[in-house]
This record gives C-alpha cells, sequence and structure tokens, in this order.
C-alpha cells in the first residue's frame, strides 16, 4: 500500500484477475429440507486452484460476501458458497421443526460440497481440472463462522460440559474465522440458551492453522460478554495463531456481507479493504505456502493502517 494512503483505500485497485461465477449449482443432499445449492467462483485462468468453502451467516445465501469472494476469486482462489436452510430464502424460523437441526445441517452442507467437487468442476464452464483439492481452506462469518470451526476441530461442549464428538475434516487445511461466537456457559441470555444450545463451543481441539477476525465493537445480543468474546477462538485454541482486529467494528466488521445493506450497521469500505488484503495474504501463506504475502500484509497493517486494525500472533 502506498504510503500516503493510510486508510487502505488504494488496495481496493488491487482487482486481481477476471472471475467467472457461476449459480445456482444443485447438489445431492437426500433428506435434506431444500435442495443444496452453491455458488462457484473461480479466476478465468489459472491452474491448481486451492479452494476456500465459505459459510454465510444467520438468514444469508449464496449471493452475499460479495467483497471477500469477489477479491480471493480474483487472486487465484475457487471460492465455493453454500446457502444453508437458515436463508432467509427458505422462511425456516425458530418455529419450525427443521431449525433445532440446522446448525448440523450446515456441517453437513460443507462436507456434502467437499464431496461433490466433481459436479463443482463440471458445472462451472472451463473449470475441470483446475482445482488443487490438496488445498482447501473453510471459512465462515458469524453462524458461518461456528459452522466452519467444526471442520477446523472446534467441538460442542454438552450439557455436561464435556467435547462432544470430533467433527474435524483432514481435507480442511487452514481457516478464517469472522465474527465467530465465543465460549458461552451462562454468558449465553436465556433465548441463546434456549434456541442455540450448540452454542458451547471447546477450542481446545482446533489444531488446524486459523486466522480469528473481530470487530472491538461487536456487542452481540446472544451473550453478555463484550466484544472480546468474539477473539475467543485465537485465545483458547492451538490453532488460531494470529488474530486482526478491526478498530470501530461491528458485527459486519464494517461491510463484509456487502455494502448497504441492512446488516451493515458500521459500514467502512476502508476497514472492508484491509480485512480483504490481510484475508487473502492469509490464504496465500496458508494454502500457497507464501508466507511472505502474510509477512507483507501484517506490516502494512502496522505502518499504515494502525489506526483501522491490529494484529496479534503467537
Amino acid at each position: 500500500m502506498h504510503p500516503s494512503s493510510p486508510d487502505g483505500r488504494d488496495r481496493v485497485a488491487d482487482a486481481g484477475s477476471p472471475v467467472v461465477s457461476v449459480a445456482p449449482v444443485q447438489l445431492s443432499a437426500p433428506g435434506r429440507a431444500r435442495p443444496l445449492e452453491v455458488r462457484v467462483s473461480a479466476p478465468a485462468s489459472g491452474a491448481a486452484l486451492p479452494v476456500v468453502l465459505f459459510s454465510h451467516g444467520n438468514g444469508w445465501h449464496l449471493d452475499g460476501y460479495q467483497p471477500l469472494v469477489s477479491r480471493w476469486a480474483a487472486h487465484g482462489f475457487v471460492v465455493i458458497q453454500p446457502t444453508h436452510l437458515d436463508s432467509r430464502r427458505y422462511g425456516i424460523g425458530l418455529d419450525h421443526p427443521a431449525f433445532p437441526t440446522i446448525w448440523t445441517e450446515r456441517i453437513a452442507d460443507l462436507r456434502r460440497t467437499l464431496d461433490q467437487l466433481d459436479v463443482i468442476e463440471a458445472a462451472a464452464p472451463g473449470l475441470a481440472g483446475r482445482i488443487d483439492r490438496t488445498r482447501v481452506a473453510v471459512a465462515g462469518h458469524s453462524w458461518g463462522a461456528q459452522t466452519a470451526q467444526t471442520l477446523l476441530g472446534a467441538r460442542v461442549l454438552d450439557e455436561s460440559g464435556n467435547p462432544g464428538a470430533d467433527m474435524s475434516d483432514d481435507r480442511v487445511a487452514a481457516g478464517i474465522l469472522f465474527s465467530a461466537t465465543g465460549v458461552a456457559g451462562d454468558d449465553l441470555v436465556p433465548f441463546a440458551q434456549q434456541h442455540f444450545p450448540f452454542m458451547r463451543p471447546s477450542f481446545a481441539e482446533l489444531t488446524t492453522p486459523t486466522l480469528v477476525v473481530a470487530g472491538d465493537r461487536d456487542q452481540s445480543q446472544l451473550s453478555r460478554r463484550g466484544p472480546d468474546w468474539f477473539t475467543d477462538a485465537y485465545h483458547h485454541s492451538p490453532g488460531a495463531t494470529d488474530l486482526l482486529t478491526l478498530h470501530g467494528a461491528e458485527h459486519s466488521l464494517g461491510g463484509i456481507v456487502g455494502y448497504e445493506v441492512a446488516e451493515t450497521t458500521d459500514e467502512s469500505p476502508e476497514r472492508v479493504a484491509v480485512i480483504q488484503d490481510a484475508s487473502t495474504a492469509y490464504l496465500r501463506a496458508a494454502l500457497r505456502g507464501e508466507e511472505e504475502a502474510w509477512q507483507a500484509a501484517t506490516e502494512r497493517i502496522r505502518r499504515h493502517s494502525n489506526a483501522i486494525a491490529r494484529v496479534d500472533s503467537r
């Protein structure tokens, strides 16, 4: 980033390569309450492309999160976005019989997607033979981060406080958690305890390399904890060794779900530019072995964007 532009806007001009995006691609999901549909976004050229599997936040769908998806795809990653059953498109509310199992269906959606990369390659024009299936990252925002972290190794505590089943996936080599809910227990408000009993994570088993991204003004209505709640994955897991904190950011982190949408209560293209830059660099390091990309991105933040963000590593 040029020193004369400390807010990060110069990085938005780094558009990368042309992108091809195809949706909806329907995958096999026997017994699911609705068909499983995904969006596939990939660079128009290039080979041996790593995969980023992205899980959306509550209510969203495969058309969201373009500030992230477009950037990653333009810089050499195949990004796959399933639409989960909690999407507003389906109208499955708290009183629907399927709602209590949506959290497990979300995890199943990610596995189903990885199981059907052949279908995805065939559905996206020009993509066949260009995916590197040995290099896969999983990412997610909010509820999507809770979903993604299970594939990275995090477990859900049972009523006795013991870690539940291991739902990690050895096909996944790295992760990025955006606004991931943290350690819960009695800190959850009664509404969350009743409707989201799975929000009791144990991060001790999360050993996969992971970047945690959080806003220091993200005050959840589901927890009595403050914004530090969204940094728990970093503080309590052996795998999440990097934390990107966005100053002044609320739950949408300045607009990663999309600019000018209702959920973006803290719209800031400058914050989003920093997230785009840092997350792309992290994926390059984690999936391509380009450690210098992550080092350079963190140095840019320290030198020129410290008013917007901070990076901690251990």
